[in-house]
């Protein structure tokens, strides 16, 4: 990943952010840190790193939500229990359950399905991601300016936390939906 960011610089940051963002477990955490330090190392800027990962972030959310929208995934059981939730916690808390999902991890990365599924107006969509990623982005892009010459130790040991916790999620998720499946 460092790799890619050193030899594109922001391109490089914006290209692991879109499939990130539509739905691809890339996690933004690692990108975003190596980002904070290749502006460390003088690789590229602190502001142009946050609008590469937003942006990135935006493509890759305008696709999660067409693919969202298109209904594509409803067919699929276990995708069509989690959208559900989604959808009906989009409905329940409006277009703010997009924001408050753009800083968590792991929700960051799946909010877009259940909104397009829902129809959520693309401009508010569009906004709240922006908005949601920027913060996301300038949060995480700093911290890794802050490890600077202790990367190696902080990307290994995150990674690694952040891709078991991404995994727990997922089997927890998997666990309950065929458990609710079974009741039923």
């Amino acid at each position: 990943m460092i790799g890619i960011i050193e030899r594109f610089g922001a391109w490089g940051v914006f290209a692991l952010m879109v499939p990130e963002s539509a739905c691809v477990p890339i996690p933004s955490e690692v990108t975003l840190l190596f980002s904070g330090f290749a502006v460390h190392q003088g690789w590229m800027s602190f502001p142009l790193a946050v609008v590469a990962a937003t942006a990135g972030n935006l493509v890759g959310s305008l696709i999660a939500y067409g693919v969202g929208a298109s209904r594509v995934l409803a067919g699929v059981p276990v995708v069509r229990g989690v959208l559900g939730r989604w959808e009906s916690l989009i409905e329940r808390q409006g277009t703010r359950a997009i924001f408050t999902a753009r800083l968590l991890p792991l929700a960051r990365t799946f909010v877009s399905l259940p909104a397009g599924a829902r129809n959520v107006p693309i401009w508010p969509f569009v906004v709240l991601t922006t908005l949601g990623c920027a913060i996301w982005a300038t949060a995480l892009v700093s911290a890794g300016v802050l490890a600077g010459a202790a990367w190696v130790t902080v990307s290994s040991v995150l990674g690694r936390v952040l891709l078991a916790a991404g995994v727990g999620i997922l089997l927890v998720t998997l666990v309950r939906g065929a458990s609710g499946r079974a009741r039923r």
